[in-house]
Order: structure tokens, then C-alpha cells, then sequence
């Protein structure tokens, strides 16, 4: 690393271990994203957000990104080939991670072969877990020095971001472009970080229904789930 590079970036602390790194998150669910926002920050990184592969791109013609988490589901394609393409790019990042709302048992394997470091299991909400599968893969020049304590800290993202979601998968319904299936699985995978067990049973009981069928139920379990909110 050049030394003015040394010179100009925060010094990492125990207590925030990933001062001066710059995370980049790629992550269409508000409420998850507002969870590894929370993470960051109170890890010492700074963080930006894309919802999709062509805002992450613009992104990487700006800065690069020393930690990227990708979700493996996105609007406009796989996450998967976006970790294929900055595992090959020149100045890959220095920490590469896929995330999902899957059973991790689903997609690990496909993941790891794309590329990444590792992959973060929805729900993301553990301060020690997110540290923890960052700093592993992190070169040692970026550790802090001393003794770290790790403690049981989660955080809680402000669940009007989850009523945020379920707006958003109502508007994707909409859209010619995206299949019902991506939905259906956005939806899972907000239960997961909801920790909403009804409604991941729900959604996981759409697996058996046809393309025709899945737009009808996904409309009115969407419809159910915002009325419980009492935002419509």
C-alpha cells in the first residue's frame, strides 16, 4: 500500500474495527439494507447502496470499494455474475461477500464458485457475526491492533422500512420485466430478515404453484400483509 494511502486512512480501533473501509452494498430490500447500515456504522465503515447491478456498476466507475456485499437475487439479474465479474476485475475488493434470503444450504456452494469470500445468511443483524465474516478475509494491514472484544450487540432496523418492501414487491408485480418467481423469493427473503415465520411459510408454499397462479397470490398476500400494517 503507497504510504500517503496509510497516511490519509482512519486507523482501525477494537471498538471499530473497520474504520476507514468503504462497503458497498448491493441490496434492493430496504429493511435489509437499513440492517447492514446499522452494522457498518457501528463497525466504523462508511457505506453505499445500489438496488441493482446497473447502479451498482455506476458506482465502481467511481470509487472502489474495499468490502462489497452482494445479494445474490436482483431486479435486473443475478447477483451471482456480478460477483464473477469483480472477483476477475483488477482491483478486486479486498473482502467479497455474497448475502441471501435462501437457505443458505441453497446457495453457498453456487456462491463460493462465483467467487466470494463468503456468504452472510439473512437475517444480517449480529454486530459479532457481521464483523466477524468481514475481518476473516480481511488482509492483516487492515486490522486493528489490540485486543477486540466481541460482544452479543444486534441491531433492530426500523421495521416501517419492511412496509417500504412490501410496496416495492406490489410495484414489481406490475412490471412486464420481472418474473413473479423473483417476488416470490424477495418475499422469502424478507421474512427471513423479519424474522416473520408466517409469512415465510407462506411464501415458501408458492414453490408448487404455476407462473399463471403466482401473480394472483403473490398481489393478495402482498395486499394482506400491508393491510396488517395498516398502511393501506
Amino acid at each position: 500500500m503507497p504510504e500517503s494511502d496509510l497516511m490519509i486512512r482512519p486507523v482501525p480501533t477494537p471498538q471499530r474495527p473497520l474504520l476507514g473501509q468503504t462497503v458497498l452494498l448491493v441490496e434492493d430490500s430496504r429493511y435489509a439494507s437499513e440492517a447492514v447500515r446499522l452494522l457498518a456504522l457501528r463497525s466504523g465503515a462508511r457505506i453505499r447502496r445500489a438496488d441493482c447491478i446497473a447502479s451498482a456498476e455506476r458506482h465502481l466507475l467511481t470509487y472502489r470499494a474495499g468490502i462489497a456485499i452482494i445479494d445474490i437475487g436482483l431486479p435486473d439479474g443475478s447477483g451471482l455474475d456480478l460477483i464473477r465479474r469483480l472477483d476477475r476485475a483488477g482491483q478486486r475488493p479486498n473482502v467479497l461477500l455474497g448475502t441471501s434470503g435462501r437457505d443458505a444450504s441453497e446457495v453457498e456452494q453456487a456462491t463460493m464458485e462465483a467467487g466470494a469470500d463468503g456468504l452472510l445468511a439473512k437475517p444480517i443483524e449480529s454486530l459479532a457475526a457481521f464483523q466477524m465474516a468481514i475481518m476473516r478475509h480481511l488482509p492483516a494491514e487492515f486490522w486493528p491492533k489490540g485486543l477486540r472484544v466481541v460482544g452479543s450487540e444486534s441491531v433492530e432496523p426500523d421495521t416501517f422500512a419492511l412496509s417500504e418492501d412490501l410496496i416495492y414487491a406490489q410495484r414489481l408485480l406490475t412490471e412486464n420485466r420481472v418474473a413473479p418467481a423473483f417476488v416470490a423469493d424477495f418475499l422469502t427473503g424478507l421474512a427471513r430478515t423479519g424474522n416473520d415465520m408466517d409469512l415465510l411459510h407462506r411464501t415458501q408454499g408458492l414453490a408448487n404453484r404455476t407462473l399463471e397462479e403466482l401473480r394472483p397470490e403473490l398481489r393478495a398476500l402482498i395486499t394482506d400483509r400491508l393491510q396488517d400494517r395498516q398502511i393501506i
